[in-house]
């Protein structure tokens, strides 16, 4: 069987309440597998446990009980995350530095040098569309750009292993659509993404599988597919249907004892209506599909 790139088992966590007898409870239970190569994401709303649990993985929190691993090293051990990039949800970096001089700092905490380190950042800078404004200082960086130069840090290693923590958090969509496609590159290289959320929409674009966090306990996990699927439906994408052919459809299932729930015209998302809006400046030049969606039960 592969080693998982992250294995936590029956982790839990307990923070203790100033001045008070009690304690809260971040996380119960949980057991999760992350397997090398996937994009995995915790879905849950704010206090679910979702930072919590990320940050028991990157041993920067000691668990109440259980284990958490990564690539088969003991979390709490430093060896465990020389192959591991970070991005906090709220990352700071020094303002007077620019992007290439920030990438260079943190190489050089990683042990770089020299030509390899020079080339590294070029590539990094690259890799997030941030070439031109390699010598702007990070002042005057968008919250996006901000977000894109932090995910280039948590890579300035090359990790096998990325973990992010609210990666578009703040961000306007046409910034949280550059860090989803910068997201599906690290999963065409290979690079396992371990990120917490709780924007649905980005989950579901970009994750493999999600685990739904509620109250600290580990709710719902499968794959999106699995999760999302309405059991006894089908979905059925016409393009260019006739009334007749529609008509027709509805017969054939009636006679097969199924039944068309309903047809309509198929619908977008707001962000990708947004998207295309703003992006090309003329919604005309993106008109809505013409496909028609037929659901059978």
């Amino acid at each position: 069987m592969t080693e998982p790139a992250v294995a936590v088992r029956g982790l839990a966590k307990t923070f203790p309440v100033p001045f008070q007898r009690r304690t809260v409870v971040a996380v119960r239970d949980l057991n999760l597998r992350v397997e090398p190569g996937e994009v995995y994401g915790l879905l849950g709303p704010n206090g679910s446990g979702k930072s919590t649990t990320l940050k028991i993985i990157l041993g920067l929190v000691p668990p109440t009980r259980g284990t958490a691993e990564i690539f088969g090293r003991d979390s709490s051990l430093v060896a465990s995350r020389e192959e591991v990039g970070f991005l906090p949800e709220s990352p700071y970096f020094p303002k007077y530095l620019t992007g290439a001089e920030m990438l260079r700092f943190y190489g050089k905490l990683c042990g770089m040098r020299g030509a390899s380190l020079t080339k590294r950042v070029d590539e990094l800078l690259e890799l997030v569309g941030l070439t031109n404004a390699r010598d702007r200082r990070l002042g005057g960086y968008s919250k996006g750009m901000l977000q894109r130069i932090g995910l280039a840090q948590a890579l300035v290693h090359d990790p096998r292993l990325v973990v992010l923590d609210e990666p578009t958090a703040a961000v306007d969509p046409a910034g949280s659509r550059e860090i989803q496609d910068l997201i599906r590159d690290l999963k065409r290289r290979g690079i396992t993404v371990l990120l917490s959320s709780h924007l649905l929409t980005q989950v579901q674009e970009v994750c493999d599988r999600v685990g739904i966090l509620a109250e600290g306990v580990l709710v719902r996990e499968g794959s999106i597919g699995e999760l999302l699927a309405v059991q006894n439906q089908t979905e059925v994408l016409l393009e260019n249907a006739s009334p007749q052919l529609l008509e027709r459809v509805a017969a054939i299932a009636q006679e097969s004892g199924a039944r068309l729930v309903e047809h309509r015209k198929r619908q977008t998302t707001l962000e990708r209506l947004f998207l295309e809006a703003t992006l090309s400046g003329d919604p005309e030049k993106h008109p809505t599909s013409n496909a028609h969606r037929s659901t059978s039960q």
